[in-house]
């Protein structure tokens, strides 16, 4: 087997009440002054007020920036590092999901390389290290809270940056379920469809390797088994738990292995409409997987299996097959939209839809390098 990196947060925070510990351990570091990047909604609710005053209990001061946009932008990176410079921060705090993760991450590394976010487009392109970050999750999906990867959209351009950087990795996870109970059931169930598109893309990924595939069918199973249950109740602390595990797994998995098409069309869409990234990424899931089909058949009757389906006895393909209808199934229990046109996707647009796609650093270990019409034909078949 080729050498191969394996990247994730030096520490991790898992099960239900592990912030306090996690507020312990950051009471440790000596740090004296934190940005918290977060939302409106979670500044309204309360939360972010009971983190900044467990920190000042630590002696650590804060301020907070909750102007993070769902899909954060350019602007909202810069907004961020000039609070970082008006108030002599010395590390930052990311609540939320994958929003107010990947705001913090662009911050913390203009923060500390100087220019633009823009200039951070692509792989590797930081000279030292971000400020160092904290990502305390409050959803079960994206895992941006221990990737290296950072998805701002550029609103002059229309378009969804990827910066995959070993040095946008937060120093520490936080993953406390009792955070997420609060969950909407529409958020749960596209969160928990991009966690399960994590670990399909990275299962059939070219760089996939033995590690990151135990994560991704670990984390299939698991939300083939709980993420129905967590939608539809969002008290239930065990599928709670549970998908916080899964989603953390896929992230493992995908932060090493990388993502596919469905990460490089998505992000187009996002970009160009400023639609929500899970509900995208489980609408072109089996699409894009039924592109791949031809190449790794045999990947996909795996995460059929994964999925409890009962694939004895078939062929590879017949297994794919499976794979492709357990994804549907399951996106269509959660109550996810049936196809892009729901979400008025204009199909006059697509073209460039997919140019953009051919561009996005996700789509480079797809199984299939494709071309523009494949794009093309792959986005018309999820509309």
């Amino acid at each position: 087997m080729s050498a191969m990196k394996f990247f994730m947060p030096s520490v991790n925070q898992m099960g239900s009440g592990c912030l306090e510990e996690a507020i312990k351990d950051i009471g440790s570091l000596g740090f004296k002054q934190a940005l918290i990047v977060t939302d409106q909604v979670l500044n309204k609710i309360g939360l972010v007020g009971k983190v900044a005053e467990q920190l000042d209990q630590k002696g650590i001061g804060s301020v907070i920036y909750d102007g993070t946009q769902p899909n954060p932008t350019c602007g909202n990176v810069e907004e961020g590092v000039e609070l970082v410079k008006q108030h002599d921060c010395d590390f930052i705090i990311s609540l939320g999901g994958g929003s107010p993760h990947d705001c913090a991450k662009g911050i913390a590394i203009v923060a500390a390389n100087g220019g633009n976010i823009r200039d951070y487009e692509g792989v590797d392109k930081s000279a030292k290290p971000q400020y160092p970050l904290v990502a305390i999750n409050t959803t079960a999906g994206t895992a941006s809270e221990i990737t290296r990867f950072c998805i701002i959209t550029d609103e002059k351009r229309h378009i969804k940056m990827a910066i995959v950087d070993k040095h946008t990795t937060p120093l520490m996870s936080v993953n406390d379920p009792a955070l997420m109970v609060g969950m909407p059931k529409s958020l749960t169930a596209a969160t928990g469809m991009d966690a399960l598109t994590h670990a399909v893309e990275a299962y059939v990924s070219t760089i996939a390797t033995p590690v990151t595939d135990c994560c991704a069918i670990k984390a299939v199973e698991l939300i083939a088994a709980y993420l129905e249950r967590a939608v539809e109740n969002g008290e239930d602390l065990e599928a709670r738990e549970q998908m916080a595990y899964a989603q953390l797994l896929a992230g493992m998995a995908f932060n090493n292995a990388s993502l596919g098409y469905v990460h490089a069309m998505a992000h187009q869409l996002g970009g160009f409409y400023d639609l929500p990234h899970g509900v995208c990424n489980a609408i072109l899931l089996p699409h894009v997987q039924a592109y791949n089909a031809s190449a790794c058949p045999d990947r996909l009757a795996d995460i059929a299996k994964a999925m409890g389906e009962n694939v004895q006895g078939l062929s590879a393909e017949q297994g794919a097959e499976k794979a492709l209808e357990a994804i549907k199934r399951l996106s269509s229990a959660v109550e996810i939209p049936a196809g892009l046109k729901e979400l008025n996707v204009k199909e006059e647009d697509i073209s460039v839809l997919a140019e953009n796609a051919l561009k996005d650093a996700c789509g480079f270990t797809n199984p299939i390098q494709a071309t523009h019409d494949e794009i093309m034909r792959i986005f018309l078949s999820a509309m």
